[in-house]
């Protein structure tokens, strides 16, 4: 039995080889066929035809990696969501109170961002000081 159950994996090897070569190959044109001079402006960093100015290190503000993280969330509701509404009369009641459930888990979240105030886009205004009645 141990022969047999090693000659069904010969598929698997021959994958292996067959991806191991085409990244050797890949990797040996990139090297022959590549650029050999070396000129100063070979390392500098280009982004999108623009070239830097000034230091790469600068402070953006944690609200703008805050509505990155909130985007990949509820963009993940989406996908589920999806995944729900294609099968949705396999799933019966019991998928769409399921649904029902982590639709209102994820409410809850949005308005307890919402009252945090990080959909807040604009500049913080600092409230006046309270004027004391005389």
């Amino acid at each position: 039995m141990p022969l047999q159950s090693v000659s069904n994996y010969w598929p698997l090897l021959v994958y292996a080889l067959a991806v191991l070569g085409l990244i050797a190959l890949m990797l040996g044109l990139s090297h022959t066929l590549g650029q050999k001079r070396r000129d100063p402006a070979t390392h500098e960093p280009y982004e999108s035809g623009i070239v830097p100015t000034g230091d790469a290190h600068i402070r953006i503000s944690v609200g703008y990696y805050l509505v990155a993280i909130m985007f990949v969330i509820f963009d993940l509701e989406a996908v589920y969501l999806f995944a729900w509404a294609i099968c949705v009369r396999q799933a019966g009641l019991p998928g769409l109170v399921e649904a029902s459930i982590f639709i209102g888990v994820l409410l809850v979240g949005l308005i307890y961002i919402w009252r945090l105030g990080a959909l807040d886009w604009g500049p913080h205004r600092q409230n006046p000081p309270d004027r004391q009645k005389k």
